[in-house]
């Protein structure tokens, strides 16, 4: 119920429509009664032929309740949809604002699918928190309040009975089909992920998927998933409708009870016979307002799993905004020293430490290789000295500073990043060189050639860099880290698409903008290490070795042993 209350506090920012929609549904509703209620008694009296102007009030009075009524109805839609689309984009922009300090560490927790699914899906099944289910009931209730009230003047046992009525399809029926319901809605919301994942997987591995000759196979079981979940979609809207005719079907009865309660109290003289026909209009017209009840508790229970299942994914977030908050910006005017002290780190829902007991210093200015098999934490390392992920065992220093205790954006202002995989933007090559700051076309240029990348810069670049070659996206992000020129150059296999001769012009332009600030280079390859002050050898999380190239080789460790087997493979 917790998630659905900050909804509902949310959601109390617009409370002039709230508060419109509910006061205009309960004149609507009143004026409907009222309107069947003139209705029956107009009917009643004509039947007695009375002078014609003995039926002039009923007759203005029903005019004067059908004119409220439709007016009142039209300002309540009005005002309910307008707070439900304001309500809406301001969950969307809320969970967006949520959601943005998580990445990009939630997609170790998240699948791409399912995270579209609850961010979108689940957004949009919220609109009809509102609509369907916070203003409706007090409506009824408000409506059978005022009805019941009117017929107790006229007959207690009519009131009583109209009162059972109410509690039987405007609460018990729906608490049934709430335990019903309960059943299939996790189910459903189950398989609408499921098959969301497996869309988007089959979108991304697409080609990789026509390659290995698995496309067919994979298109047959979104659709047996599909299918699953439109049967389950089906059996619900099923439900839905037989709970909704139940209500239906027991509202008529009541009205039946109530003729027969009026007809027999007329009999015994104990009820004006000429207000029985507006009393059986009247509970005719005030159970209308319980068939929404009917579905109700389907659409609590979509909101609740919908608003669950949001909270599940933002409310991590709400912790580490405050933890950003308290954290302080620093500014370095020179290349930082690092510092790792006993640092341990495992992914969320995982059993393996990645990082395990790693202690290292980096001096400010010099150039750090890490190396080691493929799985040994390098490039982990690389993202909790972003700030990427948080340390959960010893400290990371940087400059004497904790990282936990600073900006991630402190970090980033002074850092040029390369990562194994970056991401390039539908547009230009000259749009995508500008995310490293405002430079002039000479200067973009200039960049380009640096990295040996013959490309203009209105070259069109496609979505994720679609028509660049491997090696052309690693050159881009390249330029772009050499255009930014921090202070910390952080480097994660930044040339493995390049040929020998390519990547040796590059590390050079690499080194020379580098010049006294500090890098850190993950790399599998093991030549040319010799230009660097210190080789970081890792393997299983741990850092096996330290040293320059020369006393690595002298020590005759493991990477010794790695290079004489690339030696070996390579000779």
């Amino acid at each position: 119920m917790n998630s659905l209350w900050t909804i509902t506090k949310w959601m109390m920012r617009e409370k002039k429509d709230i508060l419109l929609s509910i006061f205009f549904g309960y004149a609507a509703g009143l004026a409907a009664v009222a309107l069947f209620a003139a209705s029956g008694y107009l009917v009643s009296r004509a039947g007695l032929v009375p002078p014609l102007y003995a039926l002039m009030v009923p007759v203005v009075l029903i005019k004067l309740f059908g004119v409220i009524r439709a007016g009142s109805r039209y300002r309540e839609r009005l005002s309910s949809h307008r707070a439900t689309f304001t309500i809406l984009s301001e969950l969307r922009v809320r969970f967006y604002r949520q959601l943005e300090p998580l990445v990009p560490s939630i997609f170790a927790k998240y699948r791409s699918g399912d995270l579209l699914a609850r961010v979108v899906g689940d957004v949009e099944s919220l609109q009809n928190y509102f609509l369907r289910v916070f203003y409706p009931p007090i409506i009824l209730v408000l409506v059978f309040l005022s009805t019941i009230f009117f017929v107790t003047y006229f007959s207690i046992a009519v009131s009583v009975w109209i009162l059972v009525g109410v509690l039987v399809t405007g609460f018990l029926i729906p608490l049934g089909f709430a335990r019903v319901r309960a059943r299939h809605d996790q189910a459903i919301r189950s398989l609408r992920g499921d098959v969301s994942t497996q869309l988007t997987e089959m979108m991304y591995g697409y080609r990789d998927l026509k390659l290995h000759h698995r496309l067919d196979r994979t298109k047959e079981d979104i659709l047996e998933r599909s299918h699953r979940y439109m049967e389950a979609e089906r059996r619900d809207a099923t439900n839905q409708f037989f709970y909704s005719s139940l209500v239906v079907a027991a509202s008529l009865l009541v009205s039946w009870g109530v003729l027969a309660i009026g007809a027999y109290q007329a009999v015994e003289g104990d009820l004006n016979g000429l207000f029985l026909a507006m009393l059986v209009m009247m509970s005719l017209t005030a159970f209308e307002n319980t068939t929404p009840m009917a579905v109700f508790p389907g659409h609590f229970a979509d909101s609740k799993q919908a608003a669950d299942r949001l909270f599940e994914v933002v409310e991590p977030s709400e912790h580490m905004v405050e933890a950003e908050l308290a954290r302080t910006d620093v500014t370095f005017t020179a290349a930082p020293a690092l510092s790792f002290e006993s640092v341990r780190y495992r992914y969320p829902n995982t059993l393996r430490d990645v990082v395990r007991d790693v202690t290292l210093e980096i001096p400010s200015g010099t150039k750090t290789v890490i190396v080691g098999p493929s799985g040994s934490g390098k490039s982990t390392l690389l993202q909790l000295l972003l700030a990427f992920v948080r340390t959960e065992d010893g400290q990371i220093l940087i400059e004497d500073h904790p990282i936990q205790d600073v900006t991630q954006q402190s970090i980033w202002h002074h850092a040029s990043v390369v990562l194994q995989e970056n991401h390039f933007f539908y547009g230009t090559v000259r749009e995508n060189l500008a995310l490293s700051g405002d430079f002039s076309d000479r200067e973009l240029e200039a960049a380009l050639e640096r990295v040996r990348l013959p490309v203009a810069l209105d070259d069109p670049i496609l979505e994720k860099g679609a028509n660049l070659s491997g090696g052309e996206r690693q050159r881009l992000a390249i330029a772009r880290a050499l255009l930014k020129d921090g202070l910390l150059w952080i480097l994660d296999e930044p040339t493995s698409a390049l040929d020998a001769r390519t990547e040796a012009d590059v590390f050079s332009e690499l080194f020379r903008q580098a010049g006294d600030n500090t890098l850190i280079l993950v790399s599998h390859r093991l030549t040319g290490l010799e230009r660097f002050d210190q080789i970081v050898v890792m393997e299983a999380g741990r850092v096996i070795e330290t040293g320059s190239y020369e006393e690595l080789m002298a020590k005759r460790g493991m990477f010794y042993e790695l290079k004489q087997i690339e030696r070996e493979v390579f000779a």
